[in-house]
């Protein structure tokens, strides 16, 4: 009786050698790269780093460090990605806020010498985790393409890079190497017979500069024959008789106001030419304030709606207290490079006292994006006078006429002057905004206000 034969399972043929190069040329395909292990090769080098001009910051001095990654063999006619990772920034996310996720993104340059040459353009995604004040910046990783055009070795060197920030206002940050790099990858190149091509993918970066002068305003209305300037720089002892004679419009002195800011990034001067207007209405005045010479380029692009300047103009000689004056918000977008005019600030002033009153620029609030700061007079300087009659409710008693709503907020926050308004800005460059609205503002001294670069 014969036994009955053991199963045995059928052992899984051997793909052929056809089949292995077809999957393997299939890879290739897959991959763009016809040949050739990925290589990668860190790098280190010293950089500057510009913050963007409305930051008011210095230049960064750090070393970045960097990995790159490309093919090791590729033929002529291939594309190849190579691949630019950040292990570490020049620069840090300054001690001025927190930057939220998904709002930074780096765009770069990748030198190619050997048997080719050019600028390859490397850019990453808007993608980061949330970047707190003080820390590392986390940047996205780069990637470019490169058309291989002849044999020979192709040696990819790194060079400089620009960091962008897009909220609240887009700013750029832009890094260059201070020494020669050394390259960081090599790809051999065998004739493939590919035709000639280029460098390809990444976007350029196009960076508006700072302008270097600033276009002088409309010349300064001659005031009022009434009115003679007084001496300290800027007492005025005439300004109308308040109705007598049938005046009604009061032309104020042009002063240059000593103003002392608080910023995040430190106390500022600047000095800015003011003056007060004023028409009689009934036994009220209409009061109009003008910035002179404030009209300028803008620094940077600023949305709509986003920056809104208001003073308390000071009052003194029989009356007491603060008038609240304000302009309105720029009602169209400014684009980075283009001209910027200061609205003028309105308000009504009501006498709370008989006799010589003096009108003085006061407490500047500046409100841009979320945030506030104000700038003070370090001396008075009087722009008005006016004759003035005693209303019920009027301004006299220290009280301030219109309030001083936002006259001090900022002054003492523990952050240089930032008001924690809770608005959804607020976590994204609202130093840079706040400095933004500052210069707009002050834009006859702005360049008084933004430090120069230090001189190596």
């Amino acid at each position: 009786m014969s036994k009955p034969r053991r199963a045995v399972p059928a052992r899984p043929r051997r793909a052929s050698a056809a089949g292995v190069a077809l999957m393997l040329g299939g890879a290739g395909v897959l991959l763009g790269v016809s040949a050739g292990t990925a290589q990668a090769a860190e790098v280190a080098y010293a950089t500057e780093c510009i913050p963007p001009a409305i930051s008011g910051l210095p230049p960064v001095q750090g070393t970045t460090k960097v990995e790159i990654t490309a093919p090791a063999e590729a033929k002529v006619g291939d594309e190849v990605e190579i691949v630019w990772k950040f292990a570490q920034a020049a620069s840090k996310n300054p001690n001025i806020l927190d930057l939220e996720a998904n709002t930074v993104q780096p765009t770069g340059t990748l030198k190619a010498a050997g048997a080719q040459t050019g600028d390859i353009a490397m850019q990453g995604p808007r993608e980061n985790p949330p970047i707190p004040k003080n820390t590392d910046m986390k940047l996205s990783d780069m990637k470019g393409k490169l058309k291989l055009t002849a044999p020979g070795e192709v040696k990819l060197t790194p060079d400089a890079y620009n960091i962008n920030v897009n909220k609240p206002i887009s700013t750029d940050t832009k890094c260059a190497p201070k020494e020669a790099v050394k390259q960081a990858a090599t790809i051999k190149v065998t004739d493939g017979g590919g035709n000639s091509g280029g460098t390809t993918g990444g976007l350029p970066t196009v960076i508006p500069t700072l302008p270097t002068s600033v276009p002088t305003g409309s010349s300064s209305p001659t005031p009022s024959e009434s009115e003679t300037g007084g001496d300290d720089g800027g007492t005025s002892t005439g300004g109308g008789t308040g109705g007598g004679g049938g005046q009604t419009d009061f032309t104020g002195k042009e002063v240059q106001v000593p103003y002392e800011c608080k910023t995040p990034i430190g106390d500022k001067n600047a000095t800015s030419p003011v003056q007060i207007n004023a028409r009689k209405s009934g036994e009220n005045f209409d009061l109009t304030v003008k910035f002179k010479k404030s009209v300028m380029d803008s620094p940077a692009d600023i949305p709509k709606d986003s920056v809104k300047p208001s003073m308390e103009v000071a009052l003194g000689g029989a009356d007491k207290g603060t008038v609240h004056v304000e302009g309105p918000t720029n009602s169209e977008d400014i684009k980075s490079g283009e001209p910027i005019e200061i609205p003028d600030l309105t308000g009504t002033y009501k006498p709370g006292a008989s006799g010589e009153s003096t009108l003085s620029p006061g407490v500047l609030t500046i409100e841009a994006l979320g945030t506030t700061t104000t700038c003070t007079p370090a001396k008075s300087e009087v722009s008005l006078t006016l004759d003035t009659t005693e209303q019920a409710s009027g301004a006299s008693g220290g009280g301030s006429a219109g309030g001083s709503a936002g006259g001090s907020a900022g002054g003492s926050s523990t952050n240089g002057g930032l008001a924690a308004t809770g608005a959804e800005d607020h976590a994204a460059l609202k130093a840079l905004g706040l400095v933004a609205g500052t210069a707009l503002l002050l834009g006859g001294a702005v360049f008084t206000f933004m430090p120069r670069r230090r001189t190596r």
